[in-house]
């Protein structure tokens, strides 16, 4: 599991992206991706799959 902050998510929209703990670069969330609801500097854990544009968080949890 990887952990990071949710940068911001349009909830509208259904995506958003989250920053890396480490501060690597930005991941996409898609709202298929989630497991829970997220907000903008949410603590979350995540997996990484590869997507049709590219890196995307899924398995995305809020942590306490």
């Amino acid at each position: 599991k990887i952990t990071g902050t949710v940068k911001w998510f349009d909830e509208t929209k259904g995506f958003g992206f989250i920053t890396p703990s480490d501060n690597s670069e930005d991941v996409f969330v898609h709202h298929t991706g989630l497991v829970h609801e997220i907000r903008e500097n949410d603590k979350v854990v995540y997996e990484l799959v590869q997507g049709k544009k590219g890196i995307n968080a899924v398995n995305v949890k809020v942590v306490k």
